[in-house]
């Protein structure tokens, strides 16, 4: 008899991938997704947890499904993920509700865990060894068919003073190129258009391979021969690691994305050193006038965080000149918060939570008005966009992202002329312009004139 399977996926498109294999493994044993916690045989969370606000979603989502276990007798709950890897064994006592609590090392053994009632006598499980998925795991992709993931790599090797991931997904572990160009050309024969390159920190993949061979030049260079998806996204760059070569690709490739996600944090050398980044405010200017040498049409996205210990407001107008001086595309920032076991959280000269707030709101308010007048320079442009099918605001209108948009993290193109299908990239003239997203019509439709 069918099993019905319940399951929510939080945090990042990395976290993302390990749900999908989630998703495909407990499929072959014989569960049917559904859409509705109360018919559900198993209740499945898989959480992040490396920042706060995670955690609180995380938690609120576990006391949600385990309500539904009071209506029917017999029903599993399941926690996966970041969280269980952080707070191991307080989670037990927390939550009786879960039947059962997997680390981010053990998920890939799902099925025999669930299914298995001995092994649940121990309800946490977070193996020691370190695992590192491959392509020969089955995945059931839940992102619409024309897009998909492609995980390169897992855990992390940078020590960023205010940053949990080391602990919790452990050192950096680079798939084989092999591996992942098998993995894509799948993706790319089931109709995948873009695929996004994921990891902790993509410019470090193949650092513990060991020898020359394997490099993120090379990676892409072996992927984009393997298969035939439109659309190469990079998503997370490391501001040290962008080499002269990928640069050099990225000039050359034009199914590689002229899109750079780097997360700077800060651009004051003194916050930098604090926050243990490896590099300093000279080496981000020089970067980003190479990059806009090497690739002019380059969109870069990037994030900050305001209000580190020891921050002062000179270091908050050194951000808002360097905002003003490259005029970045997309720009994501967020206030500190001290997160336990992070070597900042006991930092001198803590930066009360009123001042946090008002140099974000700064900032904000500053590039809101920097993304709006480049967004303008597109009006009048014709762009070949991606499109995702009938808008969320309505379905009166179709919506799609341009190169320089990633899915579920920069804005959107609505397109309020024109007819295409979901997956399809079609030319549009871009004819308004807003802070986050644009709006245009079908290049040929009644409406471009």
């Amino acid at each position: 008899m069918a099993k019905n399977l319940y399951m929510v996926s939080l945090g990042c498109p990395k976290n993302l991938v390990d749900s999908e294999i989630m998703l495909a493994l407990l499929a072959a044993d014989g569960y049917q997704i559904c859409q509705d916690p109360d018919q559900a045989d198993l209740l499945l969370v898989n959480t992040c947890g490396f920042i706060q606000p995670a955690v609180e979603e995380a938690i609120d989502e576990i006391i949600r499904l385990g309500q539904y276990k009071d209506k029917k007798p017999g029903v599993k709950l399941v926690v996966t993920g970041c969280l269980v890897q952080r707070y191991g064994k307080e989670l037990p006592k927390e939550f009786p509700e879960v039947d059962l609590f997997i680390g981010v090392d053990g998920f890939h053994n799902i099925t025999a865990l669930v299914a298995d009632p001995d092994k649940q006598q121990n309800r946490l499980i977070i193996p020691a060894q370190r695992f590192l998925m491959n392509s020969t795991m089955p995945r059931k992709v839940s992102t619409p068919p024309h897009r998909a993931y492609l995980k390169i790599s897992e855990g992390c090797s940078n020590r960023c003073s205010y940053c949990l991931i080391p602990s919790i997904r452990g050192p950096q572990r680079s798939r084989s190129m092999a591996d992942l160009a098998g993995e894509a050309a799948r993706l790319a024969e089931a109709g995948v258009r873009e695929l996004t390159l994921v990891g902790q920190d993509v410019t470090a993949y193949g650092i513990d391979l060991g020898g020359k061979q394997a490099t993120l030049p090379a990676l892409i260079t072996t992927i984009l021969d393997a298969c035939t998806a439109d659309w190469l996204r990079l998503l997370y760059l490391y501001p040290n690691r962008i080499s002269h070569e990928l640069l050099s690709l990225m000039a050359q490739e034009d199914r590689l994305l002229n899109y750079l996600d780097i997360p700077l944090q800060h651009i004051s050398s003194r916050v930098l050193k604090k926050m243990n980044r490896p590099f300093t405010s000279r080496q981000v200017h020089e970067l980003l006038d190479r990059i806009r040498s090497r690739v002019p049409e380059a969109a870069i996205r990037t994030t900050f965080i305001v209000g580190f210990p020891g921050e002062t407001d000179q270091d908050v107008e050194e951000l808002a000149a360097f905002l003003q001086t490259y005029r970045l595309n997309n720009v994501g920032i967020f206030t500190y918060a001290n997160e336990e076991g992070c070597a900042a959280e006991h930092f001198a000269d803590q930066c009360p939570e009123e001042s946090k707030q008002q140099r974000h709101d700064y900032l904000m308010e500053m590039q809101a008005q920097i993304s709006l007048e480049k967004n303008q320079e597109l009006v009048g442009r014709t762009l070949p966009v991606l499109v995702e099918g009938l808008s969320q605001e309505t379905d009166l209108l179709l919506e799609g992202r341009t190169q320089s948009q990633a899915p579920d993290i920069d804005g959107c193109v609505y397109i309020t002329d024109g007819q295409c299908a979901a997956g399809e990239i079609v030319m549009v003239k871009i004819t308004e312009a807003h802070p986050y997203d644009l709006v245009g019509v079908i290049a040929g439709s009644s409406q471009d004139a």
